[in-house]
């Protein structure tokens, strides 16, 4: 262990000299690529810190006791936690959306990462109040000053693509406005590029996991993030579908004042996700239903799912309402393809029948008809992401049930391997198991419980249930209102 250490403390110092001589000759001749083999020597740098540390780790560690063992080794991860988390919070585009989604997939990681991983949820360094104003007067044909009536330079929030600022229209509006970053756009092109940079960083936060459909996610859906104005059509179709509802809330577009990269929205205060894990149990239970309606409720019956269930997507306030923001990362789904989701449901969970389940995830390729596993084994692994709506009891969503979702789509060495290895998850649904991994993570955060199966009755078209829960009244009279009104 100890020269496979040094091995790795010493390739990574050579990679990151390396790396930095070919950035310098590159820039000059190609700047696309300099900017990929850049960010591949910052991962670089990286690596070298994690290795020199793991080297010296190992050796405090050669005559300790137990106790001490586990100390150094906990030191170790946080320390490594931390130099990950500064290189991604640092770098725009895949990689800090990347740092992002690890940093709220608990996949039974030590604590200390989740630690230290956990500051990637918070803002972003934001960027320049003068790149702000050029991105902004390229988009608008005006400065912020010009723009809008008042403009705050210091931002709300900045992310991995774009950051946000407090505003005021000349008609009196508040506003959030969300720039750009410039250049994130070649940073995210050099990111997706270079798979084996992206396969690399997944390495070093989940050691053992397949990087393989998180590095495809990506690649299909950031490009879409990148052109606000597609954010914007997703953005306007939920706020409809959900004007005046009772529990959710989608902040409204300014047209106007939206281009490819700016996108002007309704300003709207409310606490962080952060702060709700704190309030009292009722109040956490009536967001964990509120959460739990917009995402299944917006599949059967908008046929669209936003499909970005990070932590800092959400604005609480009492009372259950919840005001959802970040629309960029979207699926719309034809007929056929809900038709799927239904069949899948039916043939697991209304009528348990094993034989029709099998039937269904072959005939859509979710597997293969050659794979040789009994119906029971295919019950043991795909059942579990039905276990909470298979019988109409309360059921909580546990910290632990949550790790186990993810583990069961990244964890290659379980019981379940074999069938995880031959899965093959149509691009349909490749966004949706984005519930099973950031909003049941999000859940167990919450210890979230319910008789889901009763709401979820509610919310399937084809099942078409009554109201469960004194929110599914409420929203119940509100769309009987939209309906006569």
């Amino acid at each position: 262990m100890g020269r496979r250490g040094a091995a790795i403390a010493l390739g990574a110092v050579a990679a990151s000299v390396a790396a930095a001589g070919v950035v310098a000759v590159a820039l000059r001749r190609d700047p696309v690529r300099a900017t990929r083999l850049r960010r591949t020597a910052t991962l670089a740098r990286a690596g070298a810190r994690t290795g020199t540390s793991y080297v010296s780790m190992r050796a405090r560690s050669a005559l300790a006791d137990e106790e001490r063992r586990r100390e150094l080794a906990d030191e170790y991860q946080l320390r490594s936690a931390e130099q990950v988390a500064e290189m991604l919070g640092g770098m725009k585009g895949a990689l800090m959306k990347l740092g992002q989604m690890a940093s709220y997939l608990d996949q039974g990681l030590p604590e200390p990462v989740r630690e230290a991983l956990a500051q990637l949820q918070q803002d972003a360094p934001p960027m320049a109040p003068e790149l702000v104003d050029e991105v902004v007067a390229a988009e608008l044909g005006r400065l912020p000053a010009e723009a809008f009536a008042e403009w705050d330079p210091v931002p709300l929030a900045a992310a991995s693509i774009g950051q946000v600022h407090r505003a005021v229209t000349w008609d009196g509006a508040a506003v959030a406005v969300k720039v750009q970053y410039p250049g994130v756009d070649r940073a995210i092109a050099a990111d997706l590029e270079n798979t084996d940079l992206l396969f690399n960083v997944l390495g070093m936060l989940f050691p053992g996991m397949e990087p393989a459909p998180i590095v495809a996610e990506l690649r299909e859906r950031l490009v879409e993030e990148l052109d606000y104005r597609i954010e914007a059509d997703h953005q306007r179709t939920f706020a409809e579908h959900y004007a005046g509802h009772p529990f959710i809330h989608v902040p409204a577009v300014f047209d106007e004042l939206s281009t490819a990269r700016v996108l002007t929205t309704e300003l709207v205060q409310g606490a962080p996700f952060a702060e709700v894990v704190h309030w009292p149990d009722e109040e956490r239970q009536l967001a964990a239903e509120c959460l739990y309606r917009f995402a299944f409720g917006g599949i059967y019956q908008l046929h669209a799912f936003n499909g970005d269930p990070h932590p800092g997507n959400y604005l609480f306030h009492p009372g259950g309402r919840i005001t959802f923001l970040d629309f960029g990362l979207c699926k719309r789904f034809t007929e056929a393809e809900v038709k799927d989701f239904e069949d899948m449901i039916t043939a697991m969970v209304i009528d348990r029948d094993l034989a029709a389940f099998r039937r269904v995830i072959e005939r859509i390729g979710l597997l293969s008809p050659d794979l040789a596993v009994s119906d029971e084994e295919l019950v043991a692994y795909f059942g579990h992401f039905y276990e909470f709506v298979m019988d109409a009891r309360e059921m909580e969503i546990t910290p632990e049930w949550s790790s186990d979702s993810v583990r069961r789509f990244f964890d290659l060495s379980g019981p379940h391997a074999e069938i995880m290895k031959a899965a093959n998850l149509p691009p349909s649904m490749v966004i949706v198991q984005r519930i099973n991994m950031g909003l049941f993570a999000l859940f167990g955060d919450l210890r979230a419980r319910a008789n889901w199966r009763a709401i979820a009755e509610e919310l399937w078209t084809f099942v078409d249930g009554p109201p469960s829960t004194p929110m599914g009244e409420r929203i119940a009279e509100w769309e009987r209102s939209r309906r006569t009104g």
